[in-house]
């Protein structure tokens, strides 16, 4: 075996060129495949993370009745013990931050122009609001007892021409399915970096949310953010009861989680076209190896070597070509992925604002994935011996004496 290591080696060697070209397409294909995915990953993750910190939670606890496509504001289908429900479970183990929240369809208008909104009713201390906070690029957060005080989205306020202490016209339906307007001043700006929410997104403080829809106190649901998001399924069984749903992130996000399942199946067809590619590539080199040493081959077999020999030794010279392709591949790669893990793919607050349903940000950042590194890693290398079979089985059924007759 060491001696069939030896000679495939030194074949590999006589056409430096070609090897060295067949190396480095085996390299650029590998390392599109992983800067690919790590930005795939990096997408992914990114947009779930935005739609928990920003619109589900971990969980969250609402009345069974309670039609979310509707956003009802019936009294019965709010939570009337909403403050006393947030401090129960904010004092399990493993929550971080649960806070009542109220919210409401609505009409912002200017002079010239009206939008439709989600209206939040928020408390402004709850920790679960520190992205928001964070996020401030102008004036001054919200207080709880701020009556005429809004907030809304930098990207929002630029499109309706507004900026921090302008006045704005805000139209929403209540309880009683009366609609209500009164005039608000806009108190600050903020840029979470998701377009679809920062366009749609307004906050109001809690109290004057609830008077404002006339819901006497009531809330929407109970939005929780954990320390880990593994424990959701373990806190959500604590806190069913009769009459509560308890809704996990998953719940929360299935379409979100459907449609990523079915995109990922069109990126593993395309992941397999590029390694098809990169094993054309492998199987051509070898094919023309065959060619230019069967002479060689006739010699080898009429001093005894047997076929399988031959066709191991074409298959090694393949494993090496693909296993130094590979190598490199990961190290292009993961200097693809370093970068647009730290400078991130910048796709336009448009395209943000086109991917509505999902909360994708208009930078997107890779992230290392070594699982999908180590899966196409190991799925270039099968395919890569797969596709030599066919050269070396052309090259171990010679016939001695036409081998030797060849030119």
């Amino acid at each position: 075996m060491l001696q069939l290591w030896r000679i495939a080696y030194r074949d590999l060697r006589r056409n430096k060129r070609r090897s060295i070209l067949t190396l480095i397409a085996v390299a650029l294909g590998m390392g599109l495949l992983i800067t690919l995915s790590g930005l795939v990953e990096g997408e992914i993750a990114g947009a779930l993370e935005n739609s928990i910190r920003l619109q589900t939670g971990h969980l969250q606890v609402r009345e069974e009745s309670y039609d979310e496509d509707k956003v009802s504001l019936k009294w019965e289908d709010l939570l009337a013990n909403a403050p006393e429900l947030a401090v129960q479970v904010q004092a399990l183990p493993g929550v971080r931050a649960a806070t009542p929240m109220l919210w409401a369809s609505g009409i912002l208008g200017t002079r010239d122009e009206t939008v439709g909104v989600r209206v939040f009713g928020i408390d402004p201390f709850s920790e679960a609001h520190a992205p928001i906070r964070e996020s401030l690029v102008a004036g001054q957060f919200l207080s709880p007892d701020d009556r005429s005080g809004i907030l809304i989205g930098q990207q929002l306020a630029k499109s309706l021409g507004l900026a921090e202490g302008s006045q704005i016209s805000l139209l929403v339906n209540t309880a009683d399915e009366q609609p209500d307007e009164a005039i608000f001043t806009i108190r600050g700006l903020y840029n979470t970096g998701v377009p679809s929410y920062d366009e749609s997104t307004i906050f109001l403080p809690l109290a004057k949310a609830q008077a404002f829809t006339r819901t006497e106190g009531r809330a929407s649901a109970i939005f929780v953010l954990l320390h880990r998001q593994e424990d959701a399924d373990a806190i959500a069984a604590m806190l069913r009861a009769p009459q509560l749903e308890v809704l996990t992130w998953r719940d929360l996000n299935q379409l979100f989680l459907s449609t990523i399942e079915v995109s990922m199946s069109f990126m593993y067809l395309m992941y397999l076209i590029v390694l098809a590619i990169v094993a054309v590539v492998i199987a051509n080199t070898l094919l023309m190896s065959v060619f230019e040493r069967t002479r060689e081959m006739g010699i080898l077999a009429a001093l005894g070597m047997k076929g399988r020999q031959i066709l191991t030794m074409f298959l090694l010279e393949a494993g090496m070509l693909g296993t130094a392709g590979i190598v490199l591949g990961i190290l292009l790669g993961s200097l693809g992925v370093l970068y647009l893990a730290t400078v991130g793919l910048d796709v336009g607050v448009e395209a943000g604002v086109a991917s509505a349903s999902f909360a994708l940000s208009s930078t997107i950042y890779a992230r290392f994935a070594p699982s999908a590194m180590a899966g196409l890693s190991i799925a270039g290398l099968v395919i890569t011996l797969l596709a030599s079979l066919y050269p070396a089985w052309f090259a171990a059924r010679m016939e001695p004496i036409d081998a030797l007759r060849a030119l």
